[in-house]
């Protein structure tokens, strides 16, 4: 197979495509030849040097694929030869072959390109582990989704819209914010012109919102908790702002009943994966299959092209997801 390796830690020049022996799979497992792998910011952790692969996983960058089926594992049943799948992956996504363990495989929906399914899995688990499992949002709540245009945001604002919650999010452009709001945000806050805090006062009367997700971290820890109404909740799952500590008033807590929390996904054991993908094949898959939501492509490149994809990453100049197309 052809994959891409991190030759060094680095910049995006330190992806090269290189030559392996093709992955074999165990009992477990499912051999998926790739159509397409999604690009997500632990990629270009992982090739700084600073998000190794948790032990067991391949050195090869991506977390989630799409393609067909070229073999299965002894115990696998759920799956054959020429299904057509798209994966969660603890590693190897850039790459012609992939390994998945099978409990980790959902069919590509129906209506979705293959290669458009492999923006799916990673941003689809972390929001439904994270916003409607853990964090609890129900409709009729308030949410606020920090970085709107991400993988991660156009996905989460398109699954609570549609199951009933009032939206909000924030984003970096008037353009990036009418996308937000085209994908189905009741309104989208520029957080370079406006101080969000001040924004959600306005917009819910001063009560506050009952979720927020972040994956910003550092100043905007103790900005959210401002910004909850009694009772929210907070659910961390990143630092983009390179802070992973924050000073917090906890009488803010104690007094708004607050919740703050948070979660690593690809540390998780397949069996928690797989309760994952079953509950998203019975609530969420519905929803992509009717085409009520759809994974965000902001652009498809060629696997080689793995240095010019890190590239538009850190950009931040993407509105969705980024692929490539194996």
């Amino acid at each position: 197979m052809i994959c891409i390796e991190i030759s060094r830690p680095g910049g995006p020049e330190v992806l090269e495509p290189v030559n392996r022996p093709d992955p074999v799979p165990g009992p477990d497992d499912v051999l998926i030849r790739v159509a397409g792998a999604g690009v997500n910011r632990p990629d270009v952790l992982q090739r700084k040097g600073v998000y190794p692969p948790p032990p067991g996983a391949s050195d090869i960058p991506g977390l989630e694929v799409s393609g067909t089926v070229a073999a299965v594992g002894a115990n696998v049943r759920q799956w054959r030869v020429d299904d057509q799948v798209c994966a969660l992956v603890a590693g190897g996504g850039y790459a012609t072959m992939c390994l998945a363990p099978a409990a980790q495989c959902l069919p590509v929906p129906v209506g979705i390109d293959v290669v458009a399914a492999g923006a799916i899995p990673e941003t689809f688990f972390t929001v439904w582990t994270n916003v409607f499992d853990g964090g609890r949002l129900r409709p009729g709540e308030t949410a606020l989704f920090h970085g709107g245009t991400s993988g991660i945001g156009t996905t989460a604002i398109q699954l609570a819209a549609a199951r009933g919650v009032t939206v909000l999010a924030t984003a970096g452009s008037d353009e990036k914010c009418r996308a937000c709001e085209d994908l189905g945000a009741k309104q989208a806050i520029n957080y370079r012109t406006a101080d969000f805090v001040e924004a959600v006062n306005q917009l819910t009367d001063g009560k506050g919102v009952d979720f927020i997700l972040d994956m910003v971290g550092g100043s905007y820890v103790g900005r959210n908790l401002e910004a909850l109404a009694t009772g929210g909740r907070l659910v961390q799952i990143g630092f983009m702002s390179g802070a992973s500590t924050a000073t917090v008033d906890f009488r803010r807590i104690m007094a708004r009943r607050l919740t703050i929390t948070g979660s690593m996904l690809r540390p998780r054991t397949v069996q928690e994966k797989g309760q994952i993908a079953s509950a998203l094949r019975t609530e969420i898959w519905p929803l992509l299959d009717r085409g009520v939501v759809r994974p965000v492509i902001h652009r498809v490149l060629p696997l080689a092209d793995a240095s010019a994809a890190h590239r538009l990453m850190e950009s931040s100049e993407h509105v969705g997801k980024i692929v490539l197309a194996a």
